[in-house]
Order: C-alpha cells, then sequence, then structure tokens
C-alpha cells in the first residue's frame, strides 16, 4: 500500500493511493496515519479493504507528510562515498543524532533558509517508518519485522550552524521546515529489499546525488537492530538513514549552498518524488 496525508497544514486527512495512482479517501475507516494507527494494527486493517469502494478524491490537493512521525533518529555518515567527500573517516558504529518531528513538512511544501545562513544543503534519504515496537531486539534480522514502511526524506541542514557553532549537530538539523517527507509511506511489502533502492536529488535541474542504498555502511536491519539497544522505537518513529555523495559541502569552493529561488527534486526508487521552492524565512 502507499498512503499519504492529504490537505492543509494541520489539517491533512488520510487517504490511499490505488493502482492507478488516484486518490482514495481513507476519512471514514481511520482517523490518521499516525502513531496511534500503526500502534493499533492499522495497516493490517488495512490489508483486507475493497479499494474501490473508497471515494475518489480530487488530485490538486496539498500533499502533507504521509505520517505525523513520533521522533526522529538520524544516521550519520551512513554512506562511504558521503563519508569520503567530507573528509570523515568511516564510522565503526552509526553516528546518530535527533531531529524534532515539528521540522518535518510535506513533500513539495516550502523550504526555509534560516535567518545568518549562508551554508544550507540538501541531503536525500531514505526513511524507515518503525510499525512494532523495538526493543533490545536480538538480530538484525528481527529488526526488519519491525519496519512498516519506507518513504522519501530530505534531511535539509545548515552546514556552519552544524559544524562550526559548538555544541553537537543539533543546531544545523532542527530549523523549520528542514525535514521534507513523503510524498507516501509505502510499506514494507512492497519494498523487498531495501538495500537496492536508488535515490537522485537535482538542484535547479541539475543532478547533485545519485546513489544507491546497497552503498549502505549500515544497511537498514543493522541499524534499527542497533539503535533499538540504545533506546526504545516505537510505532510511527521515523529513522533518516543517510545520505550518498554528493551535497554542497562536499564539492569545491566556492560550494553551492542553496538561496532562495532554487528548486530541489529528489526522487527513490518505487518510494514517489520530491519538489521543493526554497525560500527566506
Amino acid at each position: 500500500m502507499k498512503l499519504l496525508r492529504v490537505g492543509e497544514p494541520g489539517r491533512e486527512s488520510p487517504a490511499l493511493l490505488d493502482g492507478a495512482g488516484r486518490w482514495r479517501d481513507l476519512g471514514a475507516v481511520v482517523d490518521d496515519i499516525d502513531p496511534a494507527f500503526l500502534a493499533g494494527g492499522g495497516l493490517d486493517r488495512l490489508a483486507g479493504i475493497d479499494v474501490e469502494a473508497l471515494p475518489a478524491l480530487p488530485g490538486t490537493t496539498r500533499i502533507g507528510p504521509p505520517l505525523r512521525p513520533g521522533k526522529i533518529i538520524c544516521i550519520g555518515l551512513n554512506y562511504r562515498d558521503h563519508a569520503a567527500e567530507t573528509g570523515a573517516p568511516l564510522p565503526t558504529e552509526p553516528v546518530v543524532f535527533m531531529k524534532a518531528a515539528d521540522t518535518v513538512v510535506g513533500p513539495d511544501d516550502q523550504v526555509l533558509i534560516p535567518r545568518g545562513s549562508t551554508r544550507t544543503d540538501w541531503e536525500v534519504e531514505l526513511a524507515v517508518v518503525i510499525g512494532r515496537t523495538a526493543r533490545y531486539l536480538d538480530s538484525p534480522e528481527e529488526a526488519l519485522g519491525c519496519v512498516a514502511g519506507y518513504a522519501v526524506s530530505h534531511d535539509v541542514s545548515e552546514r556552519e550552524f552544524q559544524l562550526e557553532r559548538g555544541g553537537q549537530w543539533d543546531k544545523g538539523k532542527n530549523c523549520e521546515t528542514f525535514n521534507p517527507l513523503g510524498p507516501w509511506l509505502v510499506t514494507a511489502d512492497e519494498v523487498p529489499d531495501p538495500q537496492n533502492l536508488g535515490l537522485r536529488l537535482w538542484v535547479n535541474g541539475a543532478v547533485k546525488q545519485d546513489g544507491n542504498t546497497k552503498d549502505m555502511v549500515f544497511p537498514v536491519a543493522e541499524v534499527v537492530h542497533y539503535l533499538s539497544q540504545f533506546l526504545v522505537l516505537y510505532p510511527g518513529d521515523v529513522i533518516n538513514t543517510g545520505t550518498p555523495a554528493g551535497v554542497a559541502l562536499g564539492q569545491p569552493d566556492p560550494k553551492p549552498y542553496l538561496v532562495a529561488g532554487d528548486v530541489v527534486e529528489l526522487e527513490i526508487d518505487g518510494l514517489g518524488r520530491q519538489r521543493q521552492t526554497v525560500g527566506q524565512a
């Protein structure tokens, strides 16, 4: 299934993408796509639904983020080529940082450059959505059974705030609009191998990132298993799993960081496409 949420910010309603690419209204079936929906077996309830009996929706409404997430955990330097381009050594354990849920916006919503920023950067990432509580998992194989599905995530970053202003990375990762998500939550049964997905990103029509999840240092199953040893993963939590090479930080000076008016497009095989116009906060 491909699940989405449509409508104005803060007033989105749940929907489903049918086999012909039409939006179907789920409002009479579920309240929302959120942690409570996933924890309560919502995906199982939808598995046997008669999609053709659901009301059709006009395809012109804003697409919001495909779920209201719980916490967002991010993995840094998780692609070999990205670590190399930034001059960082390959991590021996996953690099973990947190991103606030209120950074999440829709896949085509405006991304705002923070005030005082000169180094706002792009990062296409595979998002993993947790569907079952994961606590001290025994193995990476068990971890994949806790995954509800996958989505496209844009982990926007401000590099000066992240790397040069002291403390942890959080200042450069938690600015408003810094996590477009979606368009769909694609259930795990439609992604048989999360380690063979192409990721691509363009800025103003020029390709900047073109990678594949097979190049992750720590694959999805290992990441979920690892995180479960340090924190409890709950239904509706999201894991951003890292980005391949091609970010502005890794390019020669003058580095082409984002400016107001730029258009960023990104996609992952089978998970949909995003398009954002960059604005100024």
